[in-house]
């Protein structure tokens, strides 16, 4: 596959003579005269270096070496330089730039400096992907005897390969879970890739699992890998599996069972021997009876069901939970008092985990790192509620989330930002639940 080059020069006749001597050479080029215009390229195709004139009629391509080293690590740039800029090619290099080269270019040296700061590229494109092996996950699983067993399931999971189910409520911590067995696993060396089922529906979803070529559909402009093939040997993650579409689902199926797979739009059929972990804040029983879960694929992704038990049914763990939160924000000598967790002990987390997180990152910013109080927690009591059980109600989540969402927003007085604040969600995801839920 040819590697994508973006130009960044004002100059007609530099883009022209560049782009005619890099496509003999087998690259694939776009040629860009300003600094805005090199930004949309950017955040629309996928290049692999970057040639930039320093001077633009819109800025300092200085600013975009920044940029790019922000979004885009592995990137290689190359500056082009006019002669007596010296000083500015070496600010270039500190900013982050692979080499730099001074007008009039000659080519020869031109593609020995483009390789060279690939090679470059991708030697740092590797270190990062070994410093993100080597950041652990290191979840809270308290010592109360619900998430014990928890523990001591996601253990004996990460010794297998067989499809993990992880199901509970939206903030519970599926998805640090998901990542912990992965860690614990022979994976570990090899990629965890996290999909969103929620967020990706139908052909979009497809294209990002399975990947596509160059004209599979109006916007497919090149080649591109999916996350099934990016998860080759490591651990592919679907959060959210249940609102996965009916019809991926049926090619998802055939993917877990025969390890093959085609990108969209082409006939070769390619393997990724990857490690499937679901996770859904649903009933997938009840979806299935209702029709929106294919039965066959729960039974598949259902070989090793782990549930973890919402926030309100293991209060025991509050003390180490939050502990384990102040020492990731950086404030491990914050301390709680017994008034403050008596009232978090008094109150429902209908946003679990991630609700908890929210509210104490708070409390240290308003006690500024020290003694927590209550007066630290405001709105808090008057959220307050009892505590009840997923074993109410037959256990079903979907009901369970409903009634806390009612029960949330006419504490909220029916102010549907304070209630999504509460409920430790995104207004837009509050405004979607109460659509699906029928709540008006």
């Amino acid at each position: 596959m040819k590697l994508n080059i973006l130009l960044v020069d004002d100059d007609p006749a530099t883009i022209f003579g560049f782009s005619k001597y890099l496509s003999q050479k087998g690259y694939d080029v776009k040629g860009v005269s300003r600094l805005s215009e090199a930004r949309q390229a950017i955040t629309s195709q996928q290049f692999d270096a970057v040639i930039l004139d320093l001077i633009l009629p819109d800025g300092n391509g200085i600013d975009l070496i920044t940029e790019l080293r922000e979004t885009s690590p592995g990137m290689a740039i190359i500056v082009v330089t006019g002669k007596g800029d010296i000083p500015v090619a070496v600010e270039a290099m500190r900013r982050g730039a692979a080499n730099f080269l001074e007008k009039p270019v000659n080519m020869e040296y031109l593609e020995v400096f483009l390789q060279k700061s690939l090679e470059m590229g991708a030697l740092r494109r590797r270190d990062l992907t070994n410093q993100r092996l080597h950041k652990q996950v290191q979840p809270s699983f308290g010592k109360g005897p619900s998430m014990g067993k928890v523990k001591e399931l996601a253990s004996m999971a990460a010794k297998t390969d067989v499809p993990v189910l992880l199901q509970g409520e939206t903030g519970t911590g599926k998805s640090i879970l998901a990542r912990w067995i992965h860690e614990q696993s022979d994976h570990i060396s090899s990629a965890f890739v996290e999909v969103s089922c929620s967020s990706l529906r139908g052909e979009l979803l497809a294209s990002e699992l399975f990947g596509h070529v160059k004209g599979a559909f109006t916007s497919a402009v090149q080649d591109r890998q999916g996350f099934i093939e990016a998860a080759n040997k490591g651990t592919l993650f679907l959060d959210e599996i249940g609102d996965m579409d009916i019809g991926v689902q049926a090619q998802f199926l055939k993917v877990i069972e025969e390890k093959t797979y085609r990108r969209l739009g082409e006939v070769k059929v390619r393997k990724s021997d990857f490690r499937p972990i679901c996770a859904t804040n649903k009933n997938l029983q009840e979806e299935v009876k209702e029709g929106r879960f294919r039965q066959d694929l729960y039974f598949r992704v259902n070989s090793f069901p782990i549930l973890i038990p919402p926030l309100r049914e293991r209060l025991e763990d509050l003390p180490e939970l939050i502990q384990h939160i102040v020492n990731e924000l950086g404030a491990p000598n914050a301390k709680i008092s017994g008034e403050t967790l008596k009232l978090l002990k008094e109150y429902s987390w209908p946003g679990n985990i991630r609700e908890l997180k929210n509210v104490v990152e708070r409390s240290l910013i308003l006690s500024r790192s020290g003694l927590l109080n209550p007066e630290h927690f405001p709105g808090l009591e008057a959220c307050s509620a009892p505590v009840f059980s997923l074993q109410e109600e037959g256990g079903d989540l979907k009901h369970q989330e409903k009634e806390h969402i009612m029960a949330v927003l006419e504490r909220s007085g029916g102010n549907k930002i304070k209630a999504a604040k509460a409920l430790g969600i995104s207004k837009a995801t509050l405004y979607r639940k109460l659509k699906t839920f029928g709540i008006s």
